[in-house]
């Protein structure tokens, strides 16, 4: 495995791979490696003739600088797991090498980041769209793999490339879960015991929204979630939507419905967590 840590020599190692005709699959990952990441880069390595992994935990897309603060990082445990499913690159660089001057670009996704993740996290989706941009204008992938748990980044990933013509095939992978259902999130480490027990709710409640379609409106059933977590202890709900899968925009009923997601969000034990189950 080869590993950078300029934009550089990143870029003249992957030029020359391209001039040999060999296709790039890209997994960007903020570090804290785990199942369903090594899932996205079995899959890249399985479709490319070489896998490249960055690793850099982007600071403008926080909000929460605390969240920044406690955001967990081993890179050298990162390398060893990356080595197990053959990685050919890891680009792993440093805040000063990403953003040598402030970052100002601005990009619009209009109603797209407006919902859910955008309202509770102001600036969030812009500070992805600037990394995001350029780690692909750096790495130039054939395609980039992106875990569906993110459905609302994944969505607004997909536009960012489709406004800015950006070469690069999105595929979204589907989320890998714990055998008890909790997806699988760098932040599942900071759950205390007690919490981690509980965590599985979240999952639960989803597929009791899953079940539940056949019987409620899409709006009651909505309300009767959000009461579902309200009850709970040791959960603080931040959203709960029932939105359809392309804008994001939440609805009110079924009708001519043909693609719909409930997404979720909330604190537990201090930890923010955040999972989604497609209702149609």
């Amino acid at each position: 495995m080869q590993i950078f840590s300029t934009i550089s020599e990143t870029k003249a190692f992957l030029e020359q791979q391209k001039a040999e005709g060999k296709q790039i699959g890209f997994v960007p990952t903020m570090g804290a490696l785990h199942e369903g990441h090594l899932t996205l880069m079995r899959q890249a390595k399985q479709e490319n003739d070489l896998l490249v992994v960055s690793i850099f935990v982007n600071p403008i897309q926080f909000n929460n600088q605390e969240d920044l603060k406690k955001y967990p990082r081993d890179q050298k445990k990162d390398e060893a797991l990356l080595e197990t499913v053959d990685c050919d690159v890891l680009f792993a660089p440093s805040v000063e090498e990403m953003y040598p001057e402030p970052a100002t670009r601005k990009y619009g996704f209009g109603p797209l980041e407006e919902v859910m993740e955008g309202a509770f996290r102001p600036g969030h989706f812009n500070g992805v769209a600037v990394v995001v941009h350029k780690l692909f204008d750096i790495v130039e992938p054939h395609r980039a793999y992106f875990g569906e748990k993110d459905f609302q980044q994944l969505a607004i990933i997909k536009k960012l490339v489709e406004r800015e013509h950006i070469p690069v095939e999105i595929i979204g992978c589907p989320i890998v879960r714990e055998p008890d259902g909790l997806a699988m999130s760098s932040r599942n480490i900071r759950l205390a015991p007690e919490y981690r027990k509980e965590a599985p709710f979240i999952y639960q409640t989803l597929q009791e929204a899953k079940r539940r379609r056949e019987h409620l409106c899409a709006g009651p059933l909505r309300q009767m979630i959000i009461n579902l977590f309200e009850a709970h202890e040791h959960f603080k709900l931040e959203y709960f939507d029932i939105v359809d899968d392309k804008e994001l925009q939440p609805i009110q009923n079924w009708n001519n419905k043909k693609g719909t997601v409930a997404c979720v969000a909330g604190w537990l034990g201090g930890v923010r967590l955040i999972d989604n189950i497609r209702i149609i």
